[in-house]
């Protein structure tokens, strides 16, 4: 007995309205996966019968190559995954549509419940087998200077996709690269001012604050971390083991001081510059939190340096409070977004300290009264500060 066949779909202009609203309904909407999202809603209600569908972007994140937004019936949005830089070397990937598309296909198209001597052989397949799914399209998704992303789509329609239907998914392709391009590229943007100035100083950029000597005062706790004997170990290490080193080092610093609610202003090559805002009440102690939390990563990273026969690393930190200027400084052309202020000074001369006073860790005075009895300072005594005229008192504290 022969199946039914499906009736026939009538006239090229079934994306019609999904075409008009991604051209004029989208100019609010910041986030790609929601526009992604809704447009696959108005391509089901158009008569287009679109089961579950995917946009896979390339973001250009530190830690991951892309994400892929996946869509199915029912959903009123689209569910965000990261993507690792390995990927490209997995079995998920090789042979997958995916694959196809990057090494240049323009189409890649699966009738999923055809004759099993003829599929494609991937596991991709298999899921949308398993979930009922009767076809599968993918196309690159074009952008400017030759970037290529991927949407997919599928439907578990008997007989699967009509012409009809590929003609209306692909007249919304165009649009969806045009409003996909400006979103993932102030993604990108974002993404890497948060990357190299962190994400308060990034916002205040994005919002328009990128003229040289704009800035504001902020009163913070401010924290100076340097790696002692550096440059030795860069003179005598392989240039890919100093990388490595100063890597792990970064790691064991700056995700507690992060978590703690701090921001990284600067990388000043084996220091850094971080601040605790002082809007925040609890500000000093969380510093003091990230300190020794820090302190503990620096211990397990020295712990597995000691299995490789590498000496441990040790580090002085400096810290102090008072009020910074935070903005643009900088020539006519090339700004640099950070603070500034004998606060920051101050900060830099105590890390500087910790080798003659032979501590990891002091604490200025004006820091110390901002805390209260929960951590166990030792003061150290009044010690004499290149550029400020009066000694100044010193706190160090173990963590």
């Amino acid at each position: 007995m022969t199946a039914p066949q499906a009736t026939p779909v009538a006239g090229p202009h079934l994306a019609a309205d999904v075409v008009d609203w991604l051209t004029n309904g989208t100019r609010d909407e910041r986030f790609i996966d929601n526009i992604f999202a809704e447009m696959c809603i108005r391509l089901q209600r158009a008569g287009i019968p679109v089961k579950r569908a995917s946009l896979h972007v390339q973001i250009n994140h530190p830690q991951w190559l892309g994400a892929r937004m996946l869509w199915s019936e029912g959903m009123s949005g689209a569910e965000i995954a990261r993507v690792d830089y390995d990927v490209r070397v997995r079995s998920e990937y090789i042979g997958s549509p995916a694959s196809e598309i990057v090494e240049g296909a323009a189409e890649v198209r699966e009738h999923l419940t055809g004759d099993p001597k003829l599929r494609r052989q991937h596991a991709v397949y298999d899921e949308m087998r398993a979930l009922g799914l009767t076809d599968y399209v993918a196309w690159p998704i074009h952008h400017t200077l030759g970037k290529r992303h991927i949407v997919t789509f599928a439907t578990d329609q008997p007989g699967g996709f009509q012409e009809a239907h590929i003609q209306a998914l692909r007249q919304v392709l165009p649009l969806l690269a045009l409003v996909s391009e400006i979103r993932i590229k102030n993604r990108l943007a974002r993404t890497l001012l948060e990357t190299y100035v962190g994400p308060h100083a990034g916002e205040l950029i994005l919002a328009g604050a990128t003229r040289r000597g704009s800035g504001t005062t902020v009163r913070a706790a401010i924290m100076i971390c340097d790696l002692r004997d550096f440059t030795k170990i860069s003179d005598n290490w392989p240039r890919d083991d100093v990388i490595e080193l100063l890597n792990g080092y970064f790691d064991a610093m700056v995700e507690p001081i992060t978590r703690h609610g701090g921001e990284i202003l600067k990388f000043i090559g084996d220091g850094l510059l971080a601040i605790f805002p002082l809007s925040e009440p609890m500000a000093c102690a969380n510093l003091l939190h990230a300190v020794t939390d820090a302190r503990k990563a620096m211990a397990a990273l020295n712990a597995r340096n000691a299995e490789e026969d590498r000496a441990p690393l040790n580090v002085g930190i400096g810290v102090h409070v008072g009020d910074v200027m935070y903005g643009n400084i900088g020539s006519l052309n090339r700004l640099d977004f950070t603070v500034i202020g004998p606060a920051v000074n101050m900060a830099s001369r105590l890390e500087a300290l910790t080798k003659q006073v032979g501590r990891p860790v002091l604490l200025s005075r004006a820091f110390a009264e901002h805390l209260e009895g929960e951590f166990a300072l030792e003061r150290v005594g009044e010690y004499p500060v290149r550029g400020f005229s009066e000694p100044i008192e010193l706190f160090a504290y173990e963590g």
